[in-house]
C-alpha cells in the first residue's frame, strides 16, 4: 500500500475512533444523568408525606434559620430536607406577634409576624373546595389551598423553586386583632355572626370581605424568602395585556420565541428554559395569571425564576388553558431532567403522588378529586406536545442539558 493511501486510511480510522469515543461518551453522559434522574424522583417519592412534628434532631438552630439557610441561587429548598415538617409546623403553629395589610397586589392578603420574627403570607379562604371559577382563566379570588398545593407540586417535579406554604386555621378575634396594626384592623367587620376583614389591595373592597367560620379562618401561610435575598421583579415575555380584543405579540406572531432567544436574560444561560419549566407548572395546575416573575436581583439572569403567588390556580377542573404552554410549543425545547421528571408521572402517578403529598397538611383534603384527576389529563396534553416538537425537530434539538452543581455550604 502506498504511503498516501496509507495517510488516508489512518486518518479515516482516526476520525472513526474518535467519533466512536465521542458517542459512547455521550451515550454514558445521558445514561448516568438518566440514572440520577430516576435516583432523584425515587428519592421525592419516598419522601412525600412529609408529617408535621415540631422536633428539630441534631441543631439548636431555630426552624427559621434552617430555612434561611436551604435558599441557594437555583433553588429555596434543597432535595433532602428532613427538617421540613418542623418548619412547616411552625408556619402553621407558631404564635403570632403582628398583624398588618399585605404588600402591593391586586388579592387580599395580610402579613403576619411569627414568634421569632418570622415573616408569613396569609391568605384567606374564599371558596369552597368543589366550587368552579367561570370565565376568563385568571377570574376569581386567589385560592388560598392553590398555594399549598402548587408548592408540593413543585416539589414532586424536582423544581424547589416555590417558597414553603402550608395550611393554617387562625382565630381572627384572638390571634389577630390583639396584634393587628391600625391600618389592617381598621378593615374588620362583623357579617352575621362571622368576622371578617377586606385589607388593602388593588382589589379589596369592603363589600367583598373574607370571612371566617365564626372566629376561625382557614388560610395558606407562605414562607417570607430571606431578606438577604432581594427580589427583582421582571415581565414575563409571554405575559397576557388584560385588555378584551388586544393581544399580545405572542399570541399571533409564530415566530415570536425567536425574538425572545435576541433579548437578555433569555439569550443566554438558564432563564428560558425556567421559563418553559414554569409554563409546564402553571398548565398543570391551571394558572393563566404569570404576567410578571421574580429572581433574585443582580443575577445577570443565573438565579432561577422563582414560583411566587400561584393562587390563580385551581379554579376550574374542566378547563385546560393550551395557551399557558406557548412557550414550550413556540420554542420546542424542554430541559431533559423535566421531562424525564414528566414520564415518571404519567399513568396517575401525579395525581396520586399529589394526593399523597397533601395529605398531612393541616388544611387537607387540599384539592378536590376533581382538580386532582385534572391534573393527570394534563399531563398528557404536555408530553404530546413536547411528541410533536420532537417528530418536527428531532430530540437532539428540544431535549436540553442543563444541569447546574447547587451547593448548601
Amino acid at each position: 500500500m502506498k504511503l498516501k493511501q496509507r495517510v488516508v486510511l489512518l486518518a479515516i480510522l482516526l476520525v472513526i475512533f474518535i467519533f466512536t469515543k465521542v458517542f459512547l461518551i455521550d451515550n454514558l453522559d445521558t445514561s448516568a444523568a438518566n440514572r440520577e434522574d430516576q435516583r432523584a424522583f425515587q428519592r421525592v417519592m419516598g419522601a412525600l408525606r412529609v408529617e408535621l412534628d415540631p422536633r428539630l434532631e441534631h441543631t439548636l438552630q431555630s426552624p427559621w434559620e434552617i430555612a434561611a439557610q436551604w435558599v441557594v441561587p437555583r433553588e429555596v429548598y434543597p432535595e433532602d430536607t428532613p427538617e421540613l415538617g418542623a418548619v412547616l409546623h411552625a408556619m402553621a403553629t407558631k404564635k403570632i406577634i403582628k398583624a398588618d395589610v399585605g404588600y402591593k397586589g391586586t388579592q387580599l392578603k395580610a402579613l403576619l409576624i411569627l414568634e421569632g420574627g418570622q415573616k408569613v403570607v396569609f391568605k384567606p379562604k374564599r371558596y369552597a373546595r368543589d366550587y368552579v371559577v367561570e370565565g376568563e382563566p385568571y377570574a376569581g379570588y386567589d385560592r388560598h389551598n392553590a398555594e399549598v398545593a402548587a408548592f408540593h407540586l413543585d416539589r414532586i417535579l424536582g423544581f424547589r423553586r416555590a417558597p414553603l406554604v402550608v395550611g393554617r386555621f387562625v382565630n381572627l378575634r384572638t390571634e389577630i386583632k390583639p396584634v393587628a396594626t391600625e391600618q389592617l384592623l381598621g378593615t374588620f367587620m362583623a357579617v352575621g355572626n362571622n368576622t371578617c376583614f377586606y385589607g388593602k389591595c388593588y382589589y379589596c373592597r369592603e363589600t367583598e370581605p373574607a370571612c371566617a367560620d365564626g372566629d376561625v379562618m382557614e388560610g395558606s401561610v407562605t414562607l417570607w424568602l430571606p431578606d438577604v435575598w432581594p427580589l427583582q421583579k421582571h415581565r414575563h415575555p409571554w405575559g397576557r395585556t388584560y385588555r378584551e380584543g388586544k393581544l399580545a405579540r405572542w399570541e399571533y406572531d409564530e415566530s415570536y420565541c425567536d425574538a425572545v432567544k435576541k433579548t437578555s436574560p433569555y439569550d443566554s444561560g438558564p432563564r428560558l428554559l425556567d421559563i418553559i419549566d414554569t409554563a409546564i407548572f402553571d398548565y398543570l395546575i391551571g394558572n393563566a395569571d404569570r404576567h410578571h416573575y421574580e429572581s433574585f436581583q443582580d443575577d445577570e439572569g443565573a438565579s432561577m425564576l422563582i414560583l411566587l403567588d400561584n393562587a390563580k390556580s385551581f379554579g376550574n377542573p374542566a378547563l385546560d388553558e393550551r395557551s399557558i404552554l406557548a412557550p414550550l410549543y413556540q420554542c420546542c425545547i424542554i430541559r431533559v431532567s423535566t421531562w424525564n421528571r414528566l414520564n415518571y408521572l404519567k399513568n396517575g402517578v401525579l395525581k396520586s403522588a399529589l394526593k399523597t403529598a397533601l395529605s398531612h397538611d393541616p388544611i387537607s383534603p387540599v384539592l378536590s378529586d376533581p382538580h386532582l384527576d385534572a391534573l393527570d389529563q394534563r399531563l398528557l396534553g404536555i408530553l404530546a406536545t413536547v411528541k410533536q416538537c420532537t417528530d418536527q425537530f428531532g430530540p437532539d434539538v428540544v431535549l436540553v442539558e442543563d444541569r447546574m452543581t447547587l451547593s448548601h455550604l
